[in-house]
């Protein structure tokens, strides 16, 4: 069973958001794209080069940054 944060997660594996260590300001912007502790998300693809992390939560894709998604922890559901 994976357990880590979103950027080192495998691509295209079923995911459950289980903690958020960026501060307010990372929580902040989550609330405002609508994922929160307990949500279902898919990494589609890591952008080459430092690029974001393109994930998918509920009939949604979302792009993230790299530093986001490096303090966004997952475990496989």
């Amino acid at each position: 069973m994976f357990i880590g944060t979103l950027l080192s997660s495998p691509v295209e594996t079923d995911l459950k958001i289980t903690a958020i260590d960026g501060g307010k300001n990372l929580n902040v912007k989550l609330r405002q794209y609508g994922l929160f502790i307990g949500d279902q998300v898919q990494v589609l693809r890591l952008a080459p080069l430092g690029g974001p992390v393109l994930i998918e939560s509920n009939g949604r894709e979302i792009a993230l940054g790299r530093r986001f998604a490096a303090n966004i922890t997952v475990e496989a559901v």
